[in-house]
């Protein structure tokens, strides 16, 4: 068990409340063959994301939507963590999720403390490299019931900045109104842990059977399930 004081608990989803290989495979498998449609939008955050992604890309100025679609699943492909990619994946994720086409999926230990926490009066919110367009249905649709009531804020890395960089924890904490060592960040990345650490933050390290990080090496308490977190106030 590992004991914890803080005011505000920040989570990461990928491999912290939820299964990477869900995120990865159902969800990317429904947003692959709608990337073309939704390029040829007359919508504005999509234009915007798509001349992002042709910057990011290095595609011509002139690529067609095809083009830019494949480029995109490209990257979904080595999971490349792309800010206009991730803008697109969450409006259609959104859109999936509002429609019932899709669902979202969460560790059984996790709702069940989250509630916990919120009920001790322990402010909560997330830090995902997934849009805040996606994380929001994502927690409302969850199978154990809508979870965003218990959710104060989201932010992603349009909002706070890159995951591995300490100053993104700095904007966070500020949005939030928290000192940072009052702050607990929740992750399953190494690198997130160094960053969250070097901005002040407490950090504990989710190391679950079969995700992507498991059994490595963490600069902070490791656990395999929020059972494992003592948490107070």
């Amino acid at each position: 068990m590992t004991a914890i004081s803080a005011d505000v608990v920040v989570l990461d989803i990928e491999g912290t409340t939820s299964a990477a290989g869900f995120i990865l495979g159902d969800l990317y498998d429904y947003a692959r063959p709608r990337l073309d449609a939704l390029l040829a939008r007359d919508d504005d955050t999509v234009r915007a994301a798509r001349a992002d992604a042709i910057a990011e890309t290095g595609l011509d100025a002139d690529a067609t939507d095809t083009q830019v679609a494949d480029a995109l699943r490209e990257l979904m492909a080595s999971d490349v963590k792309s800010t206009p990619l991730k803008t697109l994946q969450g409006i259609l994720w959104a859109e999936g999720f509002a429609a019932g086409e899709i669902h979202s999926q969460f560790f059984e230990d996790v709702p069940p403390r989250l509630h916990a926490w919120h009920e001790a009066g322990i402010r909560l919110a997330v830090y995902s490299s997934g849009s805040v367009a996606s994380q929001v249905p994502w927690f409302r649709h969850a199978p154990q019931g809508d979870l965003t009531p218990l959710v104060e804020d989201f932010f992603d890395t349009v909002s706070a900045g890159p995951k591995k960089e300490s100053g993104s924890y700095d904007r966070i904490a500020a949005a939030l109104g928290v000192a940072p060592g009052r702050a607990l960040f929740l992750t399953d990345h190494p690198d997130e842990v160094a960053a969250a650490l070097a901005a002040g933050w407490q950090v504990v390290a989710l190391d679950r059977a079969g995700e992507p990080w498991h059994g490595a090496e963490f600069a902070a308490p490791a656990v395999a399930s929020f059972d494992e977190i003592e948490l107070t106030r």
